[in-house]
């Protein structure tokens, strides 16, 4: 049965980065398992913190299935969609990565977007694990693009800004009925005991506290060359650190 786990969180708080370390140990620690990653940000850049070159996004996809002659004749819009959709999924041995990117067109994409959530219902299907970063206006979680998830991770910087845009995301959560088996919050790029000076406002945010990963500079360095997180040392904070969040929720 497929795990699906997502990541949500203010833009800038580690969302990404908490994907991409998520990734990195499930390749690691449950080797043979079979990884869907979607990048639904639409200021899309998971595929370089894992390495991977992207020629086709969802956004594009759905601009296309809005011109007239798009679809070939014979063809219906439906077949049409999930042949664009399955030819823009990068695919390498133990993960497929799909991106959504950003549509620029004018209009409505309610019936594009109705068949994506249909066609990433049905293709989570066939992998073990399904994680998505979802983007930082929180759109999709409100577009309920993914209706449920057996785990959602809510990432905030350590400030009481990030802290209280998280709440925000379980707000969206219970609004819009999102299926969750479980959520809870992990603070990212905390140093010394300011996670700890948190305490009052991640209770107020009614989020259950994960764990934290520190600042890593080994980290910013691999982002400012646009080297992928997939080669981080395994010894550096940031790894041991998520490999003991991700130890404690049994994935």
């Amino acid at each position: 049965m497929t795990k699906r786990i997502a990541v949500a969180g203010k833009g800038g708080t580690g969302k990404t980065t908490l994907t991409a370390l998520l990734i990195g140990y499930l390749l690691e620690r449950r080797p043979g398992r079979s990884i869907l990653a979607v990048d639904a940000d639409a200021n899309a850049n998971l595929n370089e913190a894992l390495g991977l070159a992207v020629n086709e996004t969802i956004g594009l996809i759905l601009e296309d299935t809005k011109k007239p002659d798009a679809v070939p004749t014979g063809m219906t819009k439906d077949i049409f969609v999930e042949y664009r959709l399955s030819r823009a999924l990068v695919e390498t041995q133990n993960l497929d990565l799909l991106v959504m990117g950003n549509p620029q067109g004018p209009g409505c994409y309610c019936y594009p977007n109705d068949l994506l959530k249909r066609y990433l219902e049905k293709l989570g299907g066939n992998y073990d694990y399904m994680l998505v970063d979802n983007e930082a206006g929180l759109e999709h979680l409100s577009r309920r693009l993914v209706p449920r998830a057996d785990l959602l991770l809510v990432t905030s910087d350590a400030t009481a800004r990030g802290i209280r845009s998280a709440g925000r995301v379980r707000e969206i959560v219970e609004k819009v009925n999102i299926e969750v088996g479980r959520i809870g919050l992990v603070v990212s790029r905390g140093r010394g005991g300011e996670v700890a000076q948190l305490a009052d406002e991640i209770e107020t945010s009614g989020l259950p506290l994960l764990g934290e990963i520190p600042y890593d500079p080994l980290v910013a360095e691999f982002d400012l060359a646009g080297r992928p997180l997939l080669e981080l040392p395994p010894g550096t904070a940031a790894v041991q650190a998520a490999g003991k969040l991700f130890d404690s929720l049994s994935l």
